[in-house]
């Protein structure tokens, strides 16, 4: 194949691989985008082989048959709940694809100029820091580590040691002769360093801005792929690898905005989670909770708070509203209540209620997550309202309902300056006439900051427990008063 060929077929197949994320963007066309992006990293693969003379390689083909295989029965056994942690792990497989691709250029050192060598080491540092990051965060998701935030003694010292590190040995890679024995220790300590220093950055993230994590990580799975491309001279690799890099650093910066934060503040941790003897519910109220159980403290707010004369009956309140806000959260996708969910507002729209839900950008565990779940239980995406667009009908709601949400609907977020939350636009629940919380209980959310609603009395009843539980409960009884 001549170069003029594959440039030509390359320019084709980025074109179809933006017009597909293009076509992502609509729900209607969402999985014809999808699937067309796929065909053309497909046939960019094919295409790569064919045009390197790589395709009789028969153990090749094993090994990506193998690859497939592992793929798609991945693809099928993952549980929607356990998404996040999926997407972390892939994340860190394209990190782990670039840095064995700069080894076997750096090993080889066929023609190999300063400018691949520079590259080279930039693709093992990033993709060897987008592996083992992604593998902490996927093991926070999947509860392997702490979800709050780990701060080591002299953490920063640390990091920017391990930084140094990886500066120096990008320089001894890049500059100076190397062959044989002290390549490969230079390789290793590269490998060493920049993993640590994945590790370092990634632990002290909590579960709440894990969002932001897993679409940076996204980002540096692109960014790696690309500086390999540039290592190998391939245009092909490097365009992929671009178009990943900027739309997962585009998605980062939407999830900074979404929660008030600066990217810098996530990674170096410089607000962490605050105790509860510091922002407790006695800054809007009385009565706080001490540093007892959370099961303690959960019952000290409904014996103290809510349950005694004031919560309305909210099968009631359901069958005579006219306008109901759905807001879920994390704990919705734990309980796996989406249907549920569906359910009950079809129920109400044969009410004729009309429904719609709140979708929090950060809510979840990562961007997007909330829409999928939805999606998988056919609510129609018209119906899912993003913040901005969802707030000013709380006004005019009459019941606002929360499936396992917290810190998105926590009003301290105005108030409870120097916490994770303050400052982050929220959901303004309090508006709606009436508030039904389903939620496990009356434990705090990621940002470890109690939420002043549960407080209320005259317009808040609280359903605790397992949201499929509650919700399943909560529709037998509609029906049973309808009937």
């Amino acid at each position: 194949m001549s170069d003029l060929v594959y440039y030509l077929s390359c320019c084709v197949l980025i074109a179809g691989v933006l017009t597909g994320i293009a076509l992502m963007s609509k729900v209607e066309s969402s999985a014809k985008g999808n699937m067309l992006s796929s065909v053309c990293i497909g046939i960019a693969i094919l295409l790569t082989l064919y045009k390197y003379i790589i395709l009789d390689d028969m153990f090749l083909w094993i090994l990506m048959a193998a690859g497939i295989t592992v793929g798609l029965i991945g693809a099928y056994k993952v549980k929607m709940i356990q998404m996040p942690e999926t997407v972390a792990l892939l994340n860190g497989f394209g990190g782990a694809s670039s840095a064995i691709t700069a080894v076997v250029i750096m090993i080889d050192g066929t023609n190999i100029n300063k400018f691949s060598k520079l590259t080279a080491s930039l693709a093992l540092v990033i993709g060897m820091i987008t592996l083992t990051g992604s593998l902490v965060a996927g093991g926070k998701l999947h509860k392997m580590f702490p979800q709050k935030p780990v701060v080591w003694s002299e953490h920063n010292i640390i990091t920017n040691i391990s930084a140094l590190m990886i500066a120096i040995l990008i320089f001894s890679l890049t500059f100076t002769p190397s062959s044989g024995i002290q390549l490969s220790i230079l390789i290793t300590l590269c490998i060493l360093f920049s993993g640590f220093f994945g590790v370092a950055f990634s632990i002290r993230v909590g579960g709440a801005d894990m969002p932001i994590t897993i679409s940076l990580l996204n980002s540096l799975s692109g960014v790696a792929g690309s500086v390999a491309g540039m290592a190998i001279s391939d245009p092909l690799l490097i365009c992929i690898g671009s178009i990943v890099g900027a739309s997962g650093l585009l998605l980062t910066q939407i999830m900074c905005r979404a929660m008030n934060r600066s990217l810098l503040d996530v990674l170096f941790g410089k607000i962490l989670v605050t105790s509860r003897s510091k922002v407790s519910i006695n800054d809007v109220g009385k009565n706080p909770c001490t540093k007892e159980s959370e099961v303690q403290c959960s019952q000290a707010f409904i014996e103290e708070a809510v349950l005694p004369k004031h919560m309305e009956d909210p099968v009631r309140l359901l069958t005579e509203a006219k306008k109901v806000i759905i807001i879920p959260g994390y704990g919705m996708a734990l309980s796996q209540a989406q249907v549920f969910v569906k359910q009950l507002a079809d129920m109400l729209e044969k009410n004729d209620t009309e429904v719609l839900f709140a979708i929090h950008p950060v809510a979840g565990r990562m961007p997007g997550h909330m829409n999928v779940l939805l999606c998988e239980a056919d609510v129609p995406y018209d119906k899912l309202y993003e913040i901005d667009d969802i707030n000013p009908q709380f006004a005019d709601c009459d019941v606002a309902i929360i499936v396992g949400a917290n810190d998105v609907i926590n009003p301290a977020a105005n108030t409870a300056e120097g916490t994770p939350i303050y400052g982050m636009p929220i959901f303004e629940v309090g508006k709606a006439r009436h508030i039904i919380i389903c939620n496990y209980d009356l434990s705090t959310g990621y940002s470890g900051v109690e939420n002043p609603l549960y407080k209320k009395s005259h317009d808040v009843s609280l359903l605790l427990g397992d949201a499929k539980e509650t919700l399943s409960k909560l529709l037998n009884e509609i029906i049973h008063l309808v009937s």
